[in-house]
């Protein structure tokens, strides 16, 4: 063991076996991982975390600082929030809006900040020579982002930041859970409001309160770094007492000890929303982080409704079919947790039928109490969640921010074999025990959302000249800035690591199965998954929807399992199979431990080949994708997706819907399904792909022992038809009115996947669209506040594509983000990609790729890839050299090539009576009103006859 100097606290992770009980007498014995860490903390007070992992040249870089809403007070609801957002730009020696385009530009994924109650966390997954730039720019922002702040960029971000908001007020139901908090806690608790904050809390935020709460919060003594990955701890160490040793402490936080009251008697509210369905939602009050009746509550809230046949989709769902969906979650913060099952009704069915179901179900858990298969596979699945996640270096769920969380909440970055510890604890009767103790009908929240009217409380943007009068004095002394000045040299970055990137092992089956293999045995965890050519583009217009209804249908059982067993049989083990189909594959696919790799193949062997198409199942699964097809008018953004490939592709399987239509759904037969089944799943024309703790050896077996017999034919997808010839650039209008936003999306044709251009496209669109940095995206975001976010790209299919940008913007704007957004396209050709932009664009994406294969699945999901559109087993080794010989003149014939701002369909889903007067005066084109399958809509507003 390594001896470290006694300022240093280290504590090393051991391998530990947590024994999960899987049937009456059967144990299975699962090894953690370790994850070994050092814990130190500077003279400031900055608390350092860090992890060695040389696996792949990456590492992450997760900074949290110690406050949310949980230190806000009434009228500044969203200021954590806000101030996550003010982090992002710019501090006195990086430059304005410059953190996210030099961190990108690096190579860096998993880029993000985060505010959740109890904290705000930044974060990304850097290449391991661009370490110290990382620390440059998380130090700065931390010591010294007052010297960059002025009343516009507060102007610009309380519009982003707003925008975000309505992006949130737009969904369905989105009110409705907004009241439920209202009503489960007091207005003075700290989580009472939206993480968010409100439109009027967020609009009154000033110059004056960003620097007190930067000065009070955003500290070193407030803070703690987790570093995890490929670096040189003692040079780690000098580089962090470098950056962040010379910021001074600021004053002591102290803890929040808020009491959360109990709720003693039932609250019961009703909102309206402009939705196709009402929905009730049934919450409680429930035990902080990390204690152990949290678990308990877990695992009752699995066996009620977080199971995939769990007792409420089991009567709900599959049986009365009177609901659309059951979801139910707990989640569990420092002052509180909340837990809620949410139930969307069925068109016709009352709320309260439903709801004296719920309770119905709710009693007989509390009477009966769970099964012991329903507990173990609860925590089963816990357990596949917490060791897959720590694939991963950064994000969500990655090792740093997992040190980073045991942490804040437990003072032990050490914590997982605690955790694990404690979920493994959880008993049939402890599960009971909680569910009688927390779920009682006196300490429940009912909110009932129904179809009405959407009641926003926004409010009007402060004034121009708000903190115009306001001067910032600089926190330092002139003496101290000037000891500080070698800031504003950008730190070189340390040599590139050598890239490698997995080249998949190949072998073939007797039967004609290709089988891709990629090992990798850091954690025991393994990814499988069989994908065919049975994707969309194999419907009619006549049967759009099949290729997805086929996939959804698939996983409700198999001949010799029914829903309920199958469902069983995965969860037993930790897994869940996932059935899809995109527009050129369809695939089953799993992630799972190692240790249960034969029953987990066992089951995707037999979901693959041995699918039931129950008559019950292909009912129920129709009628609910006829009521998700009238549900997307809920949401401007689904309407526009649905629109725009329509307009463009006319009825080929690109133009079509993967949903389908109405129409066409109501005419698929149980026929269909199995026909579509038989001619497009079979060996002949499929791959099994394994990525993770597997041998080859091991791989053979596998694929032999439950793959060897499949015999079934699969022909080839047909060629798509040719899309109609392009229309000029015109503005299509879908109405959804009361909507808070507009989607507005430009699409246009693109390039199929086969395209040599393919490439260069990537790297064109990094600039145009492509990152946060892109021009797209700092014209509509930063420069005029009018979105969250907006974004360009080029989707390649087998036989053709699209080129889509745009985003969701505020309603009184659309007309002037989408001149905005056509200058940006109309632009590119004539200026395309400078010596700078291409530069940055070819070093992210070269840099990055390493990011991309961290976990089993997302190498699963490229190899996959590498079937479908018959690339070569080195196609990943070989991008890095590929964009590296991309030039300026590359890119500057691909945009005259491929980006064709004269004939893009401009789609704007959102309230006609406030959008259209101004698209009117845009110049943008002729306009057309379109209903949701994208026929004409007379001036009644009724769609015209075709």
């Amino acid at each position: 063991m390594r001896k470290h100097s006694p300022q240093f606290f280290c504590a090393l992770g051991v391998l530990i076996l947590a024994g999960l009980s899987l049937n009456a007498g059967a144990q299975v014995q699962h090894k953690l991982p370790e994850i070994k860490y050092e814990k130190y903390t500077l003279p400031n007070g900055l608390t350092v975390i860090t992890h060695e992992d040389h696996r792949l040249p990456l590492v992450a870089v997760d900074l949290w600082y110690h406050v949310g809403p949980l230190n806000e007070r009434p009228g500044r609801t969203g200021f954590a929030h806000l101030f996550e957002h003010m982090m992002f730009e710019g501090s006195e020696h990086v430059g304005e809006k410059a953190h996210i385009k030099y961190v990108q530009s690096a190579g860096a994924t998993d880029v993000n900040g985060t505010t959740n109650f109890d904290r705000t966390n930044y974060f990304e997954t850097m290449p391991s020579n661009q370490l110290e730039l990382a620390l440059w720019l998380e130090s700065d922002r931390m010591g010294f982002l007052m010297e960059g702040l002025d009343r516009e960029k507060l102007t610009n971000q309380r519009d982003v930041v707003r925008n975000e908001r309505r992006q949130g007020e737009g969904r369905p139901y989105y009110v409705a859970e907004e009241a439920l908090y209202h009503a489960l806690l007091p207005k003075e608790h700290p989580y009472y409001g939206d993480v968010i904050g409100s439109h009027q809390d967020i609009e009154s935020a000033r110059i004056a309160d960003v620097r007190d709460f930067h000065q009070r919060y955003y500290t070193p003594n407030n803070a703690s770094i987790a570093i995890a990955g490929d670096f040189d701890a003692a040079k780690l160490k000098e580089l962090l007492t470098k950056y962040f040793g010379p910021i001074p402490a600021g004053p002591k936080v102290d803890p929040v000890t808020t009491k959360t009251p109990p709720i003693t008697a039932q609250k019961r509210v009703t909102v309206t929303d402009t939705v196709k369905l009402p929905q009730i939602s049934i919450a409680w009050l429930t035990p902080p982080a990390f204690t152990q009746d949290a678990y308990n509550v877990d695992a009752a809230m699995f066996a009620l409704g977080g199971a995939k046949a769990s007792r409420l989709d089991t009567a709900l769902v599959y049986k009365s079919q009177t609901a659309q969906s059951v979801t139910c979650y707990s989640n569990a913060q420092k002052l509180t947790g909340i837990t809620e099952c949410s139930i969307t009704a069925k068109p016709g069915v009352k709320l309260q039928d439903l709801e004296a179901t719920f309770w119905s179900e709710l009693d007989r858990l509390q009477k009966e109490g769970p099964t012991a298969e329903e507990v173990e596979a609860a925590k089963a699945l816990n357990l596949t969640q917490k060791i897959s996640g720590l694939q991963r270096l950064g994000g969500f769920g990655g090792v740093a921010d997992t040190l980073n969380e045991y942490n804040q909440y437990m003072g032990d970055p050490g914590f997982l074999a605690k955790d694990v510890a404690m979920a493994e604890a959880v008993t049939v009767a402890s599960t009971k025990d909680a569910a009688v103790k927390y779920f009682s009908k006196d300490a429940a929240v009912v909110v009932s959302c129904v179809p009405g009217e959407k009641k926003l409380e926004d409010v009007p943007r402060s004034p121009a000249d708000t903190d115009a009068d306001v001067k910032i004095t600089n926190p330092y002394t002139p003496e101290f800035e000037k000891a500080q000045e070698w800031r504003k040299n950008k730190p070189a970055a340390g040599s590139a690591p050598e890239i490698h990137l997995p080249v998949p092992t190949e072998f073939s089956l007797d039967n004609g199965l290709k089988v891709l293999l990629v090992e990798g045995h850091a954690l025991p965890v393994v990814t499988a998954a069989l994908v065919s050519r049975a994707g969309s583009e194999n419907n009619r217009p006549t049967k759009a929807g099949l290729a997805t209804l086929t996939s959804e249908i698939m996983s409700d059982g198999t001949q010799s399992r029914n829903l309920e067993k199958l469902a069983q049989d995965e969860e037993r083990i930790g897994a869940r199979v996932a059935v899809n189909a995109g527009m050129d594959s369809g695939a089953v696919s799993m992630s799972l431990l190692a240790t249960h790799a034969d029953e987990g193949m066992d089951i995707l062997a037999d979901i693959a080949q041995h699918p039931a198409f129950r008559a019950e199942d292909v009912e129920r699964r129709t009628k609910q994708r006829l009521v998700r097809i009238s549900q997307e008018t809920d949401n401007v953004q689904s309407m526009a997706f649905r629109v725009g490939p329509k307009l463009v592709f006319g009825e080929t399987p690109y133009g079509l819907a993967a949903n389908g239509t109405a129409e066409s759904v109501k005419g698929l037969t149980a026929s269909d399904i199995s026909t579509f089944y038989a001619d497009h799943y079979g060996p002949n024309d499929s791959v099994l792909v394994l990525a993770g703790d597997v041998t080859r050896a091991e791989a053979e077996r596998l694929a032999k022992k439950y793959f060897g017999g499949w015999t079934s034919h699969a022909a080839e997808p047909p060629s798509i038809p040719a899309p109609p010839a392009p229309a000029s650039t015109h503005v299509v209008i879908v109405d959804k009115p009361g909507a808070p936003q507009t989607a507005l999306m430009a699409f246009g044709a693109g390039v199929s996947a086969y395209s040599p251009d393919t490439d260069v496209l990537t790297v064109l669109n990094y600039t145009l669209g492509g990152s946060f940095g892109s021009r797209i995206n700092m014209n509509l975001r930063e420069q005029h506040g009018y979105t969250y976010g907006a974004r360009s790209s080029f989707t390649g299919y087998r036989d053709g594509g699209f080129f889509f940008s745009g985003g969701l913007v505020r309603t009184d704007v659309t007309a002037a983000a989408a001149k905005e957004l056509m200058l940006e396209i109309r632009n590119f050709p004539g200026k395309p990609s400078t010596a700078e932009e291409l530069a940055a664009a070819k070093e992210a994406s070269i840099r990055s790729l390493p990011g991309r294969f961290e976990t089993t699945s997302a190498i699963a999901d490229a190899t996959s890839g590498i079937f479908v559109y018959n690339r070569p087993l080195d196609y990943f080794a070989k991008l890095p050299a590929k964009y590296e010989a991309i030039t300026e003149g590359d890119i500057a014939r691909a945009a005259k090539q491929y980006l064709h701002p004269d004939q893009l369909v401009i789609v704007t889903a959102g309230d006609r009576s406030k959008i259209e007067p101004g698209l009117k005066d845009a110049g943008l084109g002729p306009i057309e009103v379109r209903d949701l399958n994208g026929n004409p809509v007379s001036s009644t507003g009724a769609a015209a006859e075709q």
